[in-house]
C-alpha cells in the first residue's frame, strides 16, 4: 500500500470505519445528495480527498462525473491514487488547500471529516472559499464534529462517543485518549454555530442529513 512510511497513512479507512459512526454510508448519503443537483458530465470539488474514500463512492457510483481532489497531505493524496485504482484518471489532484484549487466554477462539491480541525475564521474562509467556486445553487455536502460546548454536555456526549469506539474495537484507552485529544486540540463548533458559519459563508438552506454521536453533517446550497 502507498505511504507506508507515513504512520496511520495506510490503515486511514479501516480506522476512520471503528471512529466514524456510519462512514461507509456517510459517504453515500453524501453522493445522493450531490447526485440531487449535479446533472450527467458534473465536475465536483472535493476538499480533505486524502485517503480517496469518499472519491471512490463518488466515482463509482457516477462514471461520468469528474473531480477535483485537495487535500494538504502528500502522502494521503497518494493513497487516494491507490485507492481509486483506473478512476484516479478522472481525477485533477492538488496539494494544498481550497485556495489553492481551480477557480471553477463546480457542480457541487464535499467537505467531510475535515472542518472540525479548523477555528471558527478559518474554517469560515475555508467555506468562503468554496463557495466562490460553485455554480450558484450548487450543493456543499460538510460532516465533521460538532456537539454542545457546555462543559456537561460536553462531557456527555464525548463520552458517549469513546463507549461506541469501544463497542467497535477500539481499545478504552485508546478511546479516551482520542476523546481527551477532542476535548483539548480541536475547535469544534455547537450545530447550531456550525449552521450560521455556513451561512455567513454564503450558503442557503441547511439541512441536516447526518447525526452520529459527536459527528453531525449537513448539505447547503450556494446562494445566487
Amino acid at each position: 500500500m502507498a505511504n507506508s512510511g507515513a504512520p496511520g497513512v495506510g490503515n486511514y479507512a479501516r480506522n476512520a470505519e471503528r471512529l466514524v459512526p456510519g462512514y461507509r454510508h456517510l459517504q453515500q448519503m453524501a453522493c445522493l445528495l450531490l447526485a440531487e443537483e449535479v446533472g450527467s458530465g458534473g465536475q465536483v470539488l472535493v476538499v480533505g480527498a486524502g485517503g480517496g474514500s469518499e472519491l471512490k463512492v463518488f466515482a463509482e457510483t457516477h462514471p461520468d462525473w469528474s473531480f477535483v481532489g485537495v487535500d494538504p497531505s502528500k502522502e494521503m493524496l497518494d493513497l487516494a491514487q491507490t485507492t481509486l485504482g483506473a478512476a484516479a484518471a478522472r481525477v485533477e489532484f492538488h496539494e494544498g488547500y481550497v485556495v489553492d484549487a481551480p477557480t471553477g466554477p463546480f457542480d457541487g462539491a464535499t467537505c467531510l471529516l475535515t472542518l472540525h480541525f479548523l477555528p471558527r475564521e478559518e474554517r469560515k474562509m475555508t467555506l468562503v472559499e468554496i463557495a466562490k467556486r460553485l455554480k450558484p445553487g450548487a450543493p456543499l455536502v460538510v460532516a465533521h464534529h460538532s456537539f454542545p460546548v457546555s462543559p456537561e454536555e460536553k462531557k456527555r456526549w464525548l463520552s458517549r462517543y469513546a463507549e461506541f469506539s469501544v463497542a467497535l474495537g477500539v481499545p478504552r484507552e485508546n478511546a479516551e485518549k482520542a476523546i481527551d485529544a477532542i476535548d483539548q486540540r480541536l475547535p469544534v463548533s455547537s450545530p447550531e454555530e456550525d449552521v450560521e458559519i455556513l451561512a455567513e459563508a454564503g450558503f442557503r438552506s441547511m439541512q441536516l442529513f447526518y447525526a452520529g454521536f459527536t459527528f453531525k453533517g449537513w448539505v447547503g446550497y450556494r446562494s445566487p
